[in-house]
């Protein structure tokens, strides 16, 4: 199935469209940018309906998050608060961070501008990070009075380190995206001309590879990323078993052919 024949319209405010013609990279846009894409809760529910029906495609390989104008996402309208808040937050199917992760493609964020408190909850969701040179990471959950609910107060720490994720989250101070690269946040800083376009090329990148291995990769990864050194090895390790238990003898050749193809002084 392809990709651009197959992608859902989630509505004006949530755009979801190919990279390009025929790619196999979806891009998502929050588009209320004379709001600094602040989310409402129907916001909110077709932006998890989005990742879930873009996981379901098998027609793509990656997808792009990005927010058009100024802002990446500046968090939760406050204007509509009680709606979004008092709505039922443990409803998976209409929480978007939750849909994130348990969407088995790549997701490359694209964040210029502000990423504020639920927005920056959403880039935390995304695998990878590539940050213009104004982006500002903020926790204001201290500060409005609201508690956490998507994340962010567990996976912080697990990404800049606790004493840091503490200082950050209850002074509310911003993390610029050059801390958030020296800190391990971001993966990549460019002008913010090109934050975009350098998203949908680590996506593609991703995309040229063996999907189905980019998939239980991506997944060991995050999985283990919830245990112990040990546990995860182990993880790792039944995992492989179960790889290699399942390939034919047929995918064995088709291996042993790539490598032949990338030429005598390739390595693994």
């Amino acid at each position: 199935m392809a990709a651009s024949s197959s992608l859902p319209d989630s509505g004006d405010l949530i755009l979801v469209e190919p990279a390009r013609p025929g790619s196999q990279v979806a891009v998502v846009t929050i588009n209320r940018p004379d709001a600094l894409n602040a989310l409402t809760r129907p916001m909110m529910i077709s932006l998890a309906a989005a990742f879930r029906r873009l996981d379901a495609d098998d027609g793509l390989a990656a997808v792009v998050l990005t927010g058009r104008g100024r802002s990446f996402c500046s968090g939760v309208d406050l204007k509509a608060a009680e709606e979004a808040f008092k709505g039922d937050v443990n409803d998976p199917a209409a929480n978007p961070v939750t849909q994130m992760e348990l969407c088995r493609k790549p997701i490359v964020g694209a964040v210029a501008g502000f990423a504020v408190t639920a927005g920056f909850e959403i880039a935390l969701a995304c695998d990878l990070l590539v940050a213009g040179r104004s982006a500002k990471f903020l926790d204001t959950h201290a500060k409005v009075g609201i508690f956490p609910s998507w994340g962010l107060s567990q996976k912080l720490s697990r990404f800049i380190g606790p004493n840091r994720a503490r200082e950050v989250s209850l002074t509310c101070m911003p993390i610029t995206a050059e801390m958030g690269e020296k800190w391990g946040l971001v993966n990549h800083i460019v002008d913010d001309s090109q934050v975009l376009s350098k998203a949908i090329e680590v996506a593609e990148a991703i995309a040229r590879n063996n999907r189905n291995l980019v998939i239980l990769y991506k997944s060991v990864i995050n999985d283990g990323l919830q245990l112990d050194m040990k546990n995860a090895r182990a993880l790792e390790k039944e995992r492989a078993v179960k790889f290699y238990s399942d390939m034919t003898k047929e995918q064995f050749a088709d291996m042993q052919k790539f490598v032949q193809g990338r030429g005598s002084t390739s390595k693994l």
